[in-house]
């Protein structure tokens, strides 16, 4: 399916047809404008499509959750946004959530309720799960069978969520070797980005955390790194251009290995 095959409604263009979608997918920041995280969008429609999910967009109509500004302590303009977005949400009388950024999902489904915008919010990895059970997506390992794959957990999905099974299942679905980092799940590393240090530069010190991380993932001796999250997809790709291994070595969001798998 090429790129611009993708359908991709907008909740104004079904609302005014009177259609309601089943899921609004959610963007976020970096999945529409960093070049990288692009792709991993693109990878998640092209799953939606081929499951035929009623989904939508909000478009030009969606803005930040608000997440980096409350992160780095402007509680003023994080509500601003917030507010903004459930006004919009609440018009659409969305219901269900879907979002490819933990940081989205942890701001929406936590966060929200509080400010007037409550919501059923999934994790993409929970989402494309579910879709494999009701059996409508199935998942041929094929290219991946065997092949070394380390997950690296997102701190808003792990640790403040709960939620690992999910893209392991999924990986392992991949009939892949899932290798397990020295610091995993409850005890897993950060990347370095969350709490807002994405937008800023890192302070002096020994090394920096993606590097860090980056190595712990390197022990496993990796074909693949698999992510969740557009944030930790960077800072491991960082990571890897920084030990010059970028030639042998893939860091890959689990859509973007499903949508690979099923050759979308």
């Amino acid at each position: 399916m090429k790129a611009q095959e993708l359908r991709v409604p907008t909740m104004a263009e079904l609302f005014s047809k009177g259609e309601k979608p089943e899921v609004l997918f959610w963007v976020g920041c970096a999945g529409s404008f960093d070049d990288r995280a692009k792709k991993i969008t693109k990878a998640f429609v092209q799953i939606l499509n081929k499951a035929q999910i009623s989904f939508a967009v909000l478009g030009t109509e969606e803005s930040c959750t608000g997440d980096p500004a409350k992160r780095a302590g402007n509680e003023f303009l994080y509500q601003m946004q917030a507010i903004t977005n459930i006004e919009v949400l609440n018009g659409y009388e969305v219901q269900k959530i879907v979002t490819t950024c933990p940081h989205c999902f942890n701001t929406l489904k936590n966060e929200y309720p509080g400010l007037g915008g409550t919501y059923e919010v999934v994790h993409h990895t929970q989402f494309l799960k579910q879709l494999l059970q009701e059996g409508k997506m199935t998942l041929e390992g094929g290219k991946f069978n065997g092949k070394r794959i380390t997950f690296h957990d997102p701190c808003y999905l792990g640790r403040a969520n709960g939620i690992y099974e999910a893209p392991r299942d999924l990986i392992r679905k991949l009939d892949a070797e899932l290798v397990e980092m020295k610091s995993c799940k409850q005890k897993g590393l950060c990347c370095g980005a969350g709490g807002a240090q994405m937008f800023k530069e890192a302070e002096k010190g020994d090394k920096d955390v993606n590097i860090e991380r980056t190595e712990q993932a390197l022990e496993t001796a990796p074909e693949i790194i698999a992510a969740g999250c557009p944030f930790c997809n960077t800072m491991m790709t960082d990571g890897i251009k920084h030990k010059e291994k970028e030639g042998s070595i893939a860091v890959m969001d689990i859509a973007e290995l499903i949508a690979s798998a099923e050759d979308l």
